[in-house]
């Protein structure tokens, strides 16, 4: 049976997604290209014989539409004969690209393909997609939930509330964010991930000093008299500093069959175990990583206690620590090189760029199975289990 190893894993820094952010000049396809261009570098791989290309973006607007990924592969250089697909799964867009190339490697549609995902917050701010007096819904979706569904950031004070996570919780797991990735960072443990990117080298999101007495002057970010008046149960203790900020940035993947890895010369990093994706309710659209956490797992046949390694992407602090409720992780086992709130949380780019880190960091910590997992807009998750080789 044929199986999928990752072989090469690569990122940009990630920037702040303000005009005046380190990566802010860059344009998107360019962001998504450097990391291509990085990637066969890094591998040595002929670009001419990858199958396809299969990029993560969300808003696809603008300076990001029209198949960014194509353009992207165009920009790097790559021969015209490789083609090039994106696809949007929310923030789990280019963890779905992960998927999808792995399961067409798998099943023998491809041989060398990349997952890569980009985002541009900068240049294509979120809800570009969506002009002023549209309606993304249709009237069936009202029609399914009359009450109306909720932005993210109520989610998360939704999720907050059911599991009884108070602010100074979600504020120390904010700061520990912070510290771990700062510790990565002046351990080196980030070099082998990280392609600097006109003389960026560093995350811009990081903040070492951060402190549980800074983040508890934060007012709270998504106060609302009418959702206040329609969920009383609310404390809105979700702040700017426990939630992941805005970002630019790109990652990607090389994924392969082991036969064709040793074919090529190539030292595989991982290889990709199992997948589930699933859907929970777009109220609460922010705990489907619990289920899909579950199912993962069951389809790779091992407990909680197997994974060594869990990357659990911090849209929230509210999600992470909602979900170690319901799993028992240990949270010393999770994010071990700090995650979104202080990384950053690019959207297209965040799911291979959990992967990337994930699959260092198992490497560096001689790791055997590690876990990832993603929660998504309309109610959405993805997880996945991949193995160390």
């Amino acid at each position: 049976m044929r199986d999928a190893v990752i072989v090469e894993a690569v990122r940009t820094p990630i920037g702040k997604g303000k005009p005046n952010g380190a990566l802010a000049h860059v344009h998107p396809v360019e962001l998504l290209a450097h990391t291509l261009r990085a990637l066969v570098e890094r591998s040595g791989v002929d670009p001419a014989l990858i199958d396809d290309v299969i990029g993560g973006t969300v808003d696809q607007v603008g300076e990001q539409a029209m198949n960014t990924t194509r353009y992207a592969v165009l920009s790097a250089g790559f021969p015209e004969s490789v083609p090039a697909t994106t696809v949007d799964r929310q923030c789990g867009s280019s963890q779905q690209a992960v998927h999808f190339a792995a399961q067409g490697v798998i099943a023998g549609a491809y041989d060398l393909v990349v997952a890569c995902g980009v985002e541009s917050m900068s240049r294509v701010p979120m809800w570009s997609n969506v002009p002023a007096g549209k309606d993304p819904f249709g009237p069936g979706v009202p029609g399914r939930f009359p009450e109306g569904l909720v932005p993210q950031g109520i989610s998360a004070e939704l999720v907050a509330a059911e599991w009884s996570i108070g602010r100074e919780q979600m504020d120390a797991f904010a700061v520990s964010s912070h510290q771990k990735a700062a510790a990565a960072w002046a351990g080196g443990l980030f070099d082998a991930e990280v392609a600097p990117l006109e003389g960026v080298t560093r995350d811009e999101s990081v903040r070492p000093g951060s402190t549980t007495e800074v983040l508890a002057g934060l007012k709270p970010a998504y106060h609302d008299r009418a959702f206040a008046e329609r969920f009383p149960q609310i404390e809105w203790n979700i702040t700017a500093g426990n939630a992941s900020p805005v970002n630019d940035g790109a990652s990607a993947v090389l994924v392969t069959t082991s036969e064709t890895a040793a074919r090529l010369g190539l030292r595989p990093l991982a290889r990709l175990h199992s997948f589930a994706v699933t859907g929970s309710d777009p109220l609460l659209m922010l705990t489907g990583v619990v289920p899909a956490t579950e199912r993962v797992l069951r389809r790779a046949s091992l407990s909680l206690g197997d994974i060594d390694l869990f990357e659990v992407n911090e849209a929230f602090a509210s999600v992470v620590l909602a979900w170690q409720q319901e799993t028992g992780a240990d949270l010393a086992r999770v994010n071990v090189h700090g995650g979104a709130i202080a990384l950053g949380h690019p959207l297209g780019a965040s799911g291979t760029r959990l992967t990337t880190t994930l699959v260092h960091a198992m490497r560096e910590r001689g790791a055997r199975y590690g876990l990832q997992t993603m929660c998504e807009a309309g109610g959405l998750a993805n997880a996945m289990v991949i193995e160390r080789v």
